[in-house]
């Protein structure tokens, strides 16, 4: 299926495009994003995040799952879907689990940079997450070998409580979850 450049598309148009796309594709508000493969740096941070978190949860009541997997987000007040792939979403509410898919917010997501969508995840992807109620969001930079986690105050805006290139970094709402930065990089 090819599609004409500045095309909106419906979502039956992206369901029908994804059973014949081997590529990592995200529906958000009708647009379609192509996700880069990932390059060696980015699989061994998210291999290592992936693991730590893994172990972490093993029997807890949330669990982690890594890309490529679909999250379905909803916020309860519209009907527009928006399907994305994060690198990482930790879910504790397991009732949005289907066959396929994801259809809810997980409480954290960690999206690992490429050089070729940055702006997508420091500005794009933020808002969007924000406007979600994501209670926490990562992004690590490989380029910049640091750590930035966004945290959802009462008043559902994002608040940066972490911009470190060392030291540890700690979930404010995962138990456990603390991150080396300096050793994520290696």
């Amino acid at each position: 299926m090819n599609l004409p450049e500045n095309r909106y598309i419906t979502l039956e148009e992206y369901e029908e495009l994804r059973k014949v796309s081997d590529q990592q594709l995200e529906y958000i508000d009708g647009v379609l994003y192509m996700s880069p493969s990932p390059n060696t740096k980015h699989q061994r941070i998210s291999m290592k995040l992936s693991s730590f978190l893994f172990h972490l949860l093993d029997g807890k009541d949330c669990e982690v799952l890594a890309a490529p997997y679909d999250i379905e987000l909803v916020d309860g007040e519209s009907d527009e879907k928006k399907i994305i792939i994060p690198d990482l979403s930790i879910i504790c509410d397991k009732t949005g689990f289907t066959e396929q898919k994801y259809i809810g917010v997980p409480e954290l997501i960690i999206e690992i940079i490429s050089p070729l969508n940055q702006a997508h995840d420091l500005i794009f992807k933020t808002n969007l997450y924000q406007k979600f109620c994501v209670k926490e969001y990562w992004i690590i930079n490989p380029i910049l070998n640091n750590i930035m986690v966004y945290s959802l105050g009462e008043d559902n805006q994002y608040r940066l409580i972490e911009n470190e290139k060392q030291g540890l970094i700690k979930s404010s709402i995962i138990n456990g979850f603390e991150v080396d930065v300096e050793a994520i990089f290696k």
